[in-house]
């Protein structure tokens, strides 16, 4: 990837009065008061980590971030699962909401530097999915497909995590397209370019496929808490 794109993307930027923050992508994000940076958004998570790691700037809420939109709608919407699986399915949305529900509330880590703390999703554990079709004993990573041909890339231990899922509501209400609806994936503990928007298919395949975003000079694993950015960053 171009030594400019990673430059815009690495700014972050503190306006005057320390209200607002330009992350080099479409937006500017009203970040949380000093006081609350230094409360709540200041403790520990339950593994003994901190719930802002290095780097990150607390927000009040999620702007839009970009990227192409699908044309799926909740009416025609469908998701295949395929690859390294023993019964390859199609979902449709009904499908999904057939399935066992779960609401998380979580903290969330994009990669250029801001976090939403305590965001509240709702949708179906990715493992759920998994268990239906039946992952093959070489089937060791989970990728997502999306739209315009987007893609990310996660271990199959990180897919079945239980705070991994396939979200259709935001706060109680469906997605905004804007945020990746009708479904989109969302992985709290690594950087949010692995929660693919837009979602059209999971792959299961035996060896890694880095997404779109990690053949761009982005970081494999995304680890916030280790600042995994980039691709030498370790």
């Amino acid at each position: 990837m171009g030594k400019d794109l990673k430059i815009s993307r690495r700014t972050l930027l503190a306006a005057t009065g320390g209200a607002l923050i330009n992350i080099g992508l479409p937006g500017v994000f009203t970040r949380l008061s000093k006081a609350e940076q230094s409360g709540p958004a200041a403790g520990e998570r339950a593994d003994g980590r901190p719930r802002l790691p290095p780097g990150q700037v607390a927000v009040q809420r999620i702007e839009y971030m970009g990227g192409k939109p699908g044309t799926a709608t909740v009416a025609n919407w469908s998701m295949r699962v395929h690859g390294e699986v023993e019964k390859p399915t199609i979902f449709s949305f009904q499908d999904l909401l057939s399935l066992a529900q779960v609401d998380i509330t979580c903290d969330i880590h994009c990669v250029t530097g801001w976090s939403l703390l305590d965001s509240q999703w709702s949708g179906v554990c990715l493992e759920t999915i998994l268990e239906r079709v039946r992952p093959r004993e070489n089937g060791a990573f989970v990728i997502f497909q999306a739209a315009a041909g987007y893609t990310s890339n996660v271990p199959m231990a990180v897919a079945k995590q239980k705070d991994s899922i396939l979200a259709h509501s935001f706060y109680g209400e469906r997605l905004p397209k804007e945020l990746g609806a009708p479904v989109r994936v969302v992985i709290p503990d690594l950087y949010f370019y692995k929660s693919a928007k837009w979602l059209e298919a999971i792959k299961v395949a035996s060896e890694d496929e880095p997404g779109y975003w990690e053949r761009r000079g982005y970081s494999n694993s995304a680890d916030p808490w280790k600042e995994q950015r980039y691709s030498g960053d370790r």
